[in-house]
């Protein structure tokens, strides 16, 4: 693979010498902006091997370096390791960001070039105007990969279902005319909207086209006149077409929706959202283009009570699945049975899929034992799965997609008796988990406003985690969604009723262990005062954590409280759906502090 590595390299320079490029930049993206990406557009993870969700890869005549987040600075140091890669830790102080690395050491007069499809509005924007200033050209029609990628996947043609409106709670119409409605307050007569799952969510339609995320790749234009949705035709069934026309929505080839973008007319105002529509885009629509805030994310985030009800029984469906697969996980240890990372994986897989309304995993499951668990995207290969020993921490974090809902929860687990170390550490973490679940806060509060209540116990012991704190999660849908996060820099999005989002504070310490305690909260209304209206969460997720690791010696008692709280209501609530050794297992996994 290494070898592979170095000889595509050698023939991606040999395009960019060819097309004048002195260094180009390839970001883990589709034309579509997504985060999770169908194997069509995995080129970064072609020319470099490393297989993490996020990071752009930045290739030079001389040099080539991999930027990415923390998640990843362990998989990619050994994903990387023996080629000629360069790691750069996107977020440390030492670490130049790609824009600075190309401003300092390309000189004047040369070209930077790029896919314009793949990069933002914004980020095309704020890349011309960076390199303009040092002298430097930006070439947004470098896309000559398909010249050495001779056996590149097709683009996905996985057939297109319809989510019932029973488990979406609201028709695709209503949805477009509010969605019009709003456009025309920013001055649009229509909107273009290239996201996946958007258009999904928009349209009560869903597919197999992405790993675990299950949306069709197409675009989707909104219109008065017209509606068009943008997709391989064959993906389209008679049924489905016609569902579509009901809903005012013709159908056109994938491939044509940037030709149709360049036809419509002068007068034509399209509404655009800078962060997820590609430069490409805008300079198709030049002067027809109205850059603003798209409305479909907050609605999509902002479950109705039909989703809600469906979250509801997602999560006992799936905390009762979970119950089956931890009993044997603990059977198989217990008898001597060799258990490995990708077992682990495999039991969740199995007892989930055994539950009505299963569509897949909501991601690829983690289950990283020991040192792994440090890793915090880490996803075990026949290479790298460990054999699990009777001691040590376990750390899964795993979710499904339920045609009700989308679920993502994690648990550590003590594989032997806990190490006061392994149960300071958990302590910490679920204190800060703990407080999170328990903030009240007023209406307009952002998540990095609350993010500091899961760190400060951490941070007064020195420790921190460089992830976010919790993410939006979709209703069968993407597993991370926004427009919310709680993390430590700024989004302006607020809280609002309606929202799930994960908490999920966590500690890894490199080559010893690693420490996440996650579920799902919704967001909802607490009480009003003089002073406004104030919020509050609801934990979704029902599952216990690990009694056996909680240091109560650190715990207050209203901490001590809500753990017996939430593992009691966990019991009763799943109670229903377990057969009696089930049952008791659950019992002596939910017994008080």
């Amino acid at each position: 693979m290494k070898e592979s590595i170095t000889r595509r390299l050698a023939s991606f320079r040999e395009l960019m010498r060819k097309a004048g490029i002195n260094a180009t930049v390839i970001p883990q993206t589709d034309p579509h902006q997504s985060e999770y990406l169908a194997d069509h557009w995995q080129v970064r993870r072609w020319l470099s091997g490393f297989t993490g969700s996020a990071g752009s890869l930045v290739v030079t005549a001389t040099d080539a370096l991999l930027w990415t987040d923390s998640r990843y600075f362990l998989q990619a140091a050994e994903q990387l390791e023996g080629t000629e890669i360069k790691l750069m830790k996107d977020g440390l102080p030492e670490t130049p960001s790609i824009t600075r690395f190309l401003t300092h050491s390309l000189v004047k007069g040369s070209t930077v070039g790029i896919d314009g499809s793949l990069f933002s509005v914004n980020d095309t924007a704020n890349l011309r105007a960076t390199l303009e200033k040092r002298g430097l050209l930006l070439d947004t029609t470098f896309d000559a990969i398909d010249n050495i990628w001779t056996d590149r996947p097709a683009l996905p043609g996985s057939p297109v279902f319809i989510h019932d409106v029973k488990f979406a709670g609201e028709k695709a119409a209503d949805k477009i005319r509010k969605i019009l409605a709003e456009a025309t307050e920013q001055g649009a007569t229509s909107i273009f909207i290239p996201a996946l799952d958007e258009i999904a969510w928009v349209l009560n339609i869903r597919s197999r086209d992405v790993n675990c995320n299950p949306v069709a790749t197409s675009f989707l234009y909104l219109s008065p006149a017209g509606s068009t949705l943008f997709i391989k035709e064959e993906k389209i069934d008679a049924a489905t077409r016609a569902y579509l026309a009901d809903n005012g929505v013709a159908v056109a080839p994938y491939a044509s929706a940037y030709e149709f973008l360049a036809q419509l007319p002068d007068n034509a105002r399209v509404l655009i959202e800078a962060i997820r529509t590609s430069g490409r885009t805008l300079d198709t629509l030049g002067q027809r283009a109205v850059v603003g805030a798209s409305p479909v994310p907050l609605m999509k985030a902002t479950k109705n009570s039909t989703q809600i009800a469906g979250i509801r029984h997602s999560m006992e469906i799936d905390g009762a699945a979970l119950v089956g697969a931890f009993m044997e996980i603990e059977r198989m240890m217990h008898s001597g049975e060799t258990l490995t990372e990708m077992a682990v994986s495999d039991i969740l897989t199995r007892f989930r899929s055994q539950q009505p309304g299963y569509f897949d995993e909501s991601f690829e499951t983690i289950a990283g034992y020991g040192p792994h668990g440090a890793i915090v995207h880490y996803s075990a290969t026949p290479e790298s799965s460990s054999t699990i020993e009777p001691h040590g921490l376990l750390l899964i974090d795993s979710g499904a997609q339920y045609l009700t809902g989308t679920t993502d929860i994690t648990r550590t687990i003590a594989l032997g008796t806990p190490t006061p170390q392994e149960r300071h550490d958990f302590t910490l973490v679920m204190k800060g988990h703990i407080a999170l679940a328990t903030a009240i806060f007023p209406e307009g509060t952002r998540g990095g406003q609350l993010d500091a209540l899961a760190r400060q116990f951490l941070w007064k012991e020195g420790l921190s985690y460089l992830h976010g704190t919790g993410h939006g999660v979709g209703h069968f849908l993407n597993v991370h969604e926004g427009p919310q996060s709680i993390r430590l820099n700024d989004v302006p999005a607020t809280l609002v009723p309606g929202m799930l989002t994960s908490n999920e504070p966590g500690l890894y310490r490199t080559g010893i262990h690693g420490i996440r305690c996650e579920n799902l909260v919704l967001t909802t209304e607490a009480f009003a005062t003089d002073f406004g209206r104030f919020y509050r969460f609801e934990t979704m997720t029902l599952f216990p954590f690990d009694r056996n690791l909680f240091d109560t010696a650190i715990m207050t008692p209203e901490e001590i409280n809500w753990v017996n709280g939430y593992h009691n209501e966990v019991y009763n609530r799943l109670l229903p759906l377990l057969t009696p050794e089930q049952a008791e297992w659950l019992r002596t996994k939910t017994m008080p502090l």
